[in-house]
Order: C-alpha cells, then sequence, then structure tokens
C-alpha cells in the first residue's frame, strides 16, 4: 500500500480545524473546519476560507456525516465517510450521509463561490482532514470510556463501533455526551500498515434509497399548493419580450398565471402539462438584440482566420518562426471543436417558497451557498433569511454550477412576483436551447519536424471564448488576457523541444458558457495527442514507442501508458480489419491512458473494446475510480461521436436527444479499467477519464485509414 501524506497545519494547530458545536439532538458533533484550496496555484489568494463539514454521533448510535459539498454521482458520499470510518472504527453499516443544511451567517464571511463542488478535488482536499476527524472522535469516545470506568485510555480498544477494555463496553451511543463535554485531543493518525478501509473498495452510500426509488431530487419535491411553472425563453441569446398576448395560454385548464421575468414569460399551472400547453400558446413578439446573426459555421471560420493572427503569449522559448524555417519538414494543422451542452439526465428544477420573511429553497446544485447568497441579495434579505435545501443531484458536469445561478433566479423571481410556491421545471428543450455550453474552440499548431523525427519547432494558437471572464473567479484564473482553463502547455511533448511559442486569443460571443466536465482538457488532450501519432506517422514508428522518448521526463505518463498497452495487448498482432488507437493525458493531479480498440467492415468503424489505466496517487476507493473512469469514456466517446450544437441565425438547432443523442447502452464497447499501484500524490477521478477517449478514438481510425480526423465530432469525419 503506498504512503501519502498530504499537507496539514502543525500538531500544535490542527485543533483549530476541527472544534465540538452544541447539537439539540445530543450526542457528540465535530464541526470539520477544511481549507479551500483548490486555486492555490493559480491565484493571488491568501486567506483561504473554510467549508464546513460535520460528524455527528448520536445518543442512538447513529452516525451521520454532513457534507457541504455534493454528491452528484462522483462518489464522495462514499469516500469521505471511509475516511472518517478508517479512524474511527464505527460500523459501516452505521453509517449516514446527507448534504449541508442551509448555510448560517458564519458560512458567509468569506467568499461563497469558493465553496462550490469542482475540480475533482473533493476526496484530494479532504483526505487529512476527514481521517484527523475521526481519529479525534474515537479518541474522545475512549477518553469518556476511561473516565467512566476509572482506567487508562491505554487500555481501550475500539471496534464496529464501541469501545472495549476487557469485560467492559460502551457503545459510542451511549459515550456520545459525555465525549461531548471533553476539549479536542492531540491525535496521531494511523500508519497505513493499519488501514481497513482505505484502498479496499466499499459498496457506495447512496446506492440501496437511488435503485429502490425513495431517493429525493429535486424536482421529486412535493409541497402543497405548488404551482408549476415553465418559461419561455427567447429564441435568440440575450433576447427581450417586445409584446405578448397570453389569452389563448390562459385559457388552458389549470393555468393558473402568466408572469413576465428579466428572461421571458413564465406559465404557471396546476400541474407540468398544463404549463407546457400554455407555453406552446403563448404569442410572444420578441426582441432578438445583438446576437441574431450568430452562426456556427461563419463563426468557425472567423476563429480559422483568427487563429493566423497573434494572440497573447503563454508559451515564448527560443526563436519558433526561425526554426520553423529551418525544419525540414513542417505540419500545419488546425482542429475545431464545437459547442457541446452538458445534457444531465435530471431536467434543471428549482422549488421557492416565500413567506413571512424566509425564502425556501430546493434545489440540486453544485453551489448551494453561493446561490443562497445571491438569493438573498436580489430579495433583500440577510443569506440565512434563505433556507437552501439540497436534495440529490441528477448530474451536474457544470452545468448545476453556473456562476449566475440562472435557473435559480428564474425561479425566485416568480415566486416573488406571483407570491405563489412555485415549482420551475426546465424541458430537456429548454436545457438543450436555453443552456450553457462548453465554448467552440479552434486550435492552429505548426510543427517543424527535425531529421530524426521528433519535434524541433512548436507555434500554437488557440482561438475561443473565456470560461472565467466576467465571473466570481475571473481574478483568480483569468490573468494578464489568458485564461488557464484553456490553455495548454503541451507538456511533457514540448518539454523536449528547444523552440516553441503559444498564444490565446479570447473571444466575445453571445452565446452563454460553463466548464464542462475536465474543462479545457476536453480540446487540449485531442489537439496534442492526435498530433503525436501523426508525427510517429512520420517518423515511422509504433505511436507507444514514440512517446516513450518523451515520457522520459514524465514517469506517470510511462507507467499509465505501459499498464494500458500491456492490458490491451497492443504489441500483440491484430486479426485483419482491427486497429488501435492509443492516447495518454494529465488532468486533475491524476494521469490517464486509454487505448481504443476498432473493427472496419465495409467502411463502418465499430468500436470494440476500451482499455483504460490510471494513475491517481493513492485510491480509497478502488471500484469509485473505477466507476468514474467508465462513466467519463461514456460521457467523453459520447460528445466525440455525437455532441453539437450547433447555431443559425442566432438560434440553437438541437432540441432533444433525436438530434442531441446520448450514447445507449446497446452502443457502449466493453471497458476495461486498471489502476497503476502508485505512491504519488492523489488526484482526482471524476473528470481525467472524459479527454482522452477522442483522442485514442481517432488515432485508432487514423491507423485503419491514414487520414487524422481533425474536426469533432467524429460523425463529421471524412
Amino acid at each position: 500500500m503506498p504512503v501519502y501524506q498530504t499537507k496539514m497545519p502543525p500538531p500544535n494547530s490542527r485543533r483549530k480545524f476541527i472544534k465540538t458545536s452544541a447539537w439539540a439532538g445530543g450526542g457528540l458533533l465535530l464541526v470539520i473546519a477544511i481549507p479551500i484550496t483548490f486555486f492555490r496555484k493559480r491565484a493571488h489568494v491568501t486567506d483561504f476560507p473554510f467549508r464546513q463539514d460535520f460528524l455527528r454521533i448520536g445518543t442512538d448510535n447513529s452516525i451521520e456525516v454532513i457534507l457541504a459539498e455534493v454528491e452528484m454521482g462522483q462518489g464522495i458520499w462514499t469516500t469521505l465517510p471511509m475516511l472518517l470510518a478508517e479512524e474511527l472504527d464505527c460500523n459501516w453499516k452505521d453509517i449516514k450521509v446527507s448534504h449541508a443544511p442551509p448555510g448560517t451567517a458564519k458560512d458567509f464571511q468569506a467568499p461563497t463561490i469558493l465553496k462550490s463542488t469542482g475540480g475533482s478535488e473533493s476526496t484530494v482536499s479532504q483526505f487529512d482532514a476527514y481521517r484527523q476527524a475521526g481519529a479525534v472522535a474515537r479518541t474522545m469516545l475512549v477518553k469518556a470510556a476511561a473516565t467512566q470506568w476509572g482506567i487508562d485510555e491505554e487500555k481501550c480498544t475500539t471496534e464496529q463501533g464501541y469501545v472495549i477494555a476487557g469485560n467492559k463496553k460502551s457503545s459510542f451511543g451511549d459515550l456520545a455526551l459525555a465525549a461531548a463535554k471533553l476539549p479536542i485531543p492531540e491525535v496521531k493518525l494511523r500508519d497505513v500498515k493499519q488501514w481497513k478501509y482505505i484502498g479496499k473498495s466499499q459498496n457506495r452510500l447512496d446506492i440501496p434509497e437511488k435503485i429502490s426509488g425513495k431517493a429525493v431530487y429535486g424536482i421529486d419535491i412535493e409541497i402543497p399548493g405548488k404551482q408549476i411553472a415553465l418559461v419561455a425563453h427567447p429564441p435568440v441569446f440575450g433576447g427581450t419580450v417586445i409584446s405578448f398576448d397570453a389569452s389563448k395560454a390562459k385559457a388552458v385548464p389549470g393555468v393558473t398565471e402568466i408572469v413576465q421575468i428579466p428572461t421571458g414569460l413564465a406559465v404557471l399551472a396546476t400541474n407540468f402539462w398544463a404549463a407546457k400547453k400554455g407555453r406552446e400558446l403563448l404569442e410572444i413578439v420578441w426582441n432578438h438584440g445583438a446576437n441574431e446573426n450568430i452562426d456556427t459555421h461563419d463563426l468557425m471560420e472567423s476563429y480559422s482566420a483568427l487563429a493566423k493572427t497573434k494572440g497573447v503569449s503563454f508559451v515564448k522559448k527560443g526563436d519558433v518562426e526561425t526554426a520553423l524555417k529551418k525544419a525540414p519538414q513542417t505540419i500545419v494543422a488546425e482542429y475545431r471543436f464545437p459547442f457541446l451542452a452538458h445534457a444531465p439526465m435530471e431536467p434543471l428544477n428549482c422549488t421557492v417558497k416565500i413567506a413571512g420573511g424566509i425564502c425556501e429553497i430546493w434545489a440540486g446544485t453544485q453551489a448551494p451557498l453561493s446561490y443562497q447568497e445571491e438569493v438573498a441579495k436580489y430579495l433583500g434579505f440577510k443569506p440565512e433569511q434563505v433556507l437552501f435545501y439540497t436534495p440529490h443531484l441528477g448530474g451536474g458536469f457544470g452545468r448545476r454550477g453556473s456562476f449566475n445561478a440562472d435557473w435559480i433566479m428564474e425561479a425566485v423571481h416568480i415566486a416573488k412576483i406571483s407570491g405563489q410556491i412555485i415549482q420551475l421545471i426546465w424541458t430537456r428543450e429548454d436545457d438543450i436551447k436555453g443552456a450553457y455550453y462548453r465554448p467552440v474552440y479552434v486550435h492552429r499548431v505548426e510543427v517543424g519536424v527535425s531529421t530524426d523525427g521528433y519535434p524541433m519547432a512548436w507555434k500554437h494558437c488557440i482561438v475561443g471564448q473565456s470560461l472565467f471572464t466576467n465571473t466570481s473567479l475571473e481574478k483568480l484564473i483569468v490573468v494578464d488576457g489568458i485564461d488557464y482553463s484553456v490553455i495548454t502547455n503541451g507538456a511533457p511533448y514540448t518539454d523536449h523541444i528547444a523552440d516553441q511559442g503559444s498564444e490565446l486569443i479570447l473571444t466575445k460571443v453571445g452565446v452563454p458558457v460553463l466548464p464542462w466536465r475536465s474543462v479545457g482538457n476536453t480540446h487540449t488532450a485531442f489537439v496534442m495527442e492526435t498530433l503525436i501519432d501523426e508525427l510517429a506517422a512520420i517518423k515511422k514508428m509504433d505511436p507507444v514507442a514514440y512517446r516513450r522518448y518523451f515520457y522520459t521526463t514524465s514517469p506517470r505518463h510511462a507507467a499509465v501508458m505501459n499498464l494500458a498497452v500491456e492490458k490491451s495487448g497492443w504489441h500483440e498482432p491484430l486479426p485483419a480489419g482491427k486497429f488501435m488507437g492509443i492516447a495518454v493525458h494529465a488532468a486533475m493531479g491524476s494521469y490517464v491512458a486509454q487505448v481504443v480498440e476498432i473493427s472496419l467492415a465495409d467502411g463502418k468503424i465499430t468500436i470494440e473494446r476500451i482499455v483504460c489505466a490510471i494513475d491517481c496517487g493513492l485510491v480509497v476507493n478502488p471500484d469509485g475510480v473505477r466507476a468514474q473512469m467508465e462513466g467519463g469514456i461514456v460521457f467523453g466517446l459520447t460528445a466525440a461521436l455525437y455532441g453539437e450544437i450547433t447555431l443559425t441565425k442566432g438560434r440553437v438547432n438541437q432540441s432533444n436527444f433525436h438530434d442531441y443523442p446520448l450514447l445507449r447502452i446497446n452502443q457502449i464497447p466493453k471497458i476495461e479499467v486498471h489502476i497503476v499501484d502508485s505512491q504519488e500524490k492523489m488526484g482526482g477521478a471524476g473528470e481525467p477519464g472524459v479527454p482522452p477517449v477522442a483522442p485514442a478514438l481517432a488515432n485508432a481510425i487514423f491507423a485503419a485509414t491514414g487520414k487524422m480526423n481533425r474536426v469533432l465530432p467524429i460523425k463529421n469525419y471524412k
């Protein structure tokens, strides 16, 4: 088992991060204050805010873990309790998990946007803090038992939720009240050799209620007297209502009211279908505004032209222009990436009740505290007057973390104006046509190839929208015209190139955008990994062997590639008509290699198998890591094959899964996931499985046809 330790405060200050607090239910309540350090390496932040999780041990022997970050399928409802259980010695079956209750005044003393869930950081950032909390609780319980029994603490042991000393035995619940009165002790964490949970697969704690239908998602919220609200949004982003006739809509049985809000017209009804029918019958005259002429074909062409101009430099080494002129051979490659929708399975929804100076909200979001604060500002309330409840999330992928709380604020506007309890629902068409997207990007790369077949010069320009300009995170991520979420430095390949220059041109387009699962890695990985295969072909060298030349400076790249190569049988002869492609990429602190095996018959390509290897450092829950890799592969493969949002005259052409399809279960190839036994620093697992699959597929097609696809989705392959 690898040894791993994150950076924690020195021993004499650790107690600052764990405190006891009063709990009306009785028992021991520990507050786990976790410093938020996600942006430390990118930003000018000196005083980090804290997020607070809770461990409750009740007198009824209940053990509840209350998470400030949200579970949206990534598995933190299991991995974080595993860290507690490792030190607490509780019965795993006794653990219950829930999302944090609405924020209190203390939660808003620091910037709340930093407390959102994203970046595959949850388990990484809390690895030490959760173990520390478990150890503190166990030590306090042991102290309480030893005091009651009049013996030394050293004579006590813990097991399955009990403190034991000889023939004496007390449950954690029996000791919880006494333990709660004790001071926070100094503790020593267990050695890796003593671990019982970490590194061993555990069944997910959220699965039983999800498969039984007991799990409550936002769309399941029922409140007596609630009205269903659907909003008619402008057909062009940024459009506004000039006038409307609602007479036909109001005539629909069940429709109760039409409300105008900043983003359109809301139809309120006693049920969803009445609201939907009423919305269809609205007669609206729209002012389409400045975005009426946006066309994705024209946008791509303009980006292509921009990519040939000068941008803001973010890599400058040697003299790339002179080196390109001297190069015996040059590759000039342009890559095009479309808008992509997040398309989470649960439609966006929000339930709002405003009464008696209190606003209650039920919505699945990635940033409940941030949205709680945003709503309070709009209503003129204190943040604690907004009670924001977080039910289960039916997928997020970045969409439920929008920086302006868009659909949440729509619901609040409707509830305030109408005076009704409302549940806003976005249909699938609303989400696909009027949501936020992964931006369009164009890359232009010029590579000078030396006589030995390796790159000697690299010139790279990226054109596209910033994800974080004009958001609350701009100061942290966008510096001197460079949005660091968009760019690539080409490592480890460009580490070996003496002359290189990379530039970024940020555009302003009237299409709303958001981070999409794995953020900038979605396009940068594709460019780098397919170019490497093209360079290998010029040298007439196996792509794996070619990569090894560059991986001498990055052993983790080499380790995942070697494992994927071994498990896929890369070096074994393939049957006629079968081909393989590989891609290796590092994201969110983890390294992933994927081999895609395809068959080609009668011009038709079939994806047969995908073999994935990941080095994410220490692994808390191996089964959870495998699940995230499988999910990321399916997510990325869907986008590679089908993902494309297009606009004509400012209007989105796609509307639902018939023209923005998801990969169906019968289309999913065999997926194998292998985990590197690594002693490196822990990385994330929620997103790194997405980036390599598209370039690995493109490389397999290149192996089969000799033609490299540089435009996604691959349905556009020619």
